[in-house]
């Protein structure tokens, strides 16, 4: 069939299954539970103090975030080169960690998107 599920002879292909099985878990809604994958499997997991652990990681990482907007430029010192190496750094320091708080607030958690917001005010 065309659809991709099936091989040349009809057969489920059973990657396609277990990506579908996957996907059948991800939410499409925020929900409030301390149940949650967060940035990495089996992270917090549904321990609750291991998620509130994860909402402090994910509100620290949107205060450096904004945090390291403030540092534009190098050492008053520095030559041109100097200057434009440590900004090409720090662009990458923070284009790193907005992917990361990103991750985080995709996981449909309200408890982990008020933190992300909160790092980030």
């Amino acid at each position: 069939m065309a659809d991709g599920m099936t091989s040349h002879n009809g057969e489920l292909n059973s990657n396609h299954i277990r990506h579908a099985h996957r996907l059948a878990g991800t939410r499409t809604s925020f929900y409030w539970g301390h149940s949650a994958v967060i940035l990495f499997d089996h992270w917090p997991g549904k321990d609750p103090t291991m998620y509130a652990l994860a909402i402090m990681f994910v509100f620290c990482l949107a205060f450096l975030f904004e945090f390291l907007l403030a540092f534009e430029s190098a050492k008053p010192g520095a030559t041109k080169v100097e200057a434009c190496l440590f900004r090409t750094g720090l662009y990458w320091v923070r284009v790193a960690l907005n992917y990361m708080v990103i991750l985080a607030v995709v996981s449909y958690n309200g408890g982990i998107f008020l933190a992300a917001v909160g790092g980030q005010a």
